[in-house]
């Protein structure tokens, strides 16, 4: 799964970046954008997108170098903790999607060498 990306980019709009990129790359594959940087006492989710029945919390990853592990080794117990806890507090504030399963997604990037980005998309990388 290969995204471009420009080799222009400074380190301070790197995540943001990537995790516009990350959406965009999930609409293409049938997902619907619900939001992006849900904040809250908890934590935060980066995307929140909806796939078929499923509402869809998604952490999304980028690592320069795989010298400390790559992205989705970092999304530890703790980490999960903290993504679940957000997506609750999402749930009570928007009980709408109170009735549709949840599932959390991981998406890791990485720079290819060539201007461009390497996806990995883990469905369902976690239960809670």
């Amino acid at each position: 799964m290969i995204g471009k990306w420009p080799t222009n980019s400074n380190s301070n709009n790197t995540g943001a970046a990537v995790e516009q990129k990350a959406s965009q790359w999930l609409q293409q594959q049938g997902l619907k954008f619900i939001a992006a940087n849900y904040h809250c006492k908890a934590g935060e989710i980066d995307i929140i997108m909806r796939d078929n029945e499923h509402l869809v919390f998604v952490e999304v990853r980028y690592r320069r170098q795989n010298s400390f592990g790559d992205g989705l080794d970092s999304v530890d117990w703790r980490k999960q903790k903290k993504l679940s806890k957000a997506a609750a507090f999402y749930l009570l504030e928007h009980p709408h999607y109170n009735n549709l399963p949840c599932r959390f997604d991981v998406i890791a990037a990485r720079p290819d060498g060539h201007a461009t980005l390497h996806w990995t998309w883990i469905k369902d990388a976690f239960t809670v």
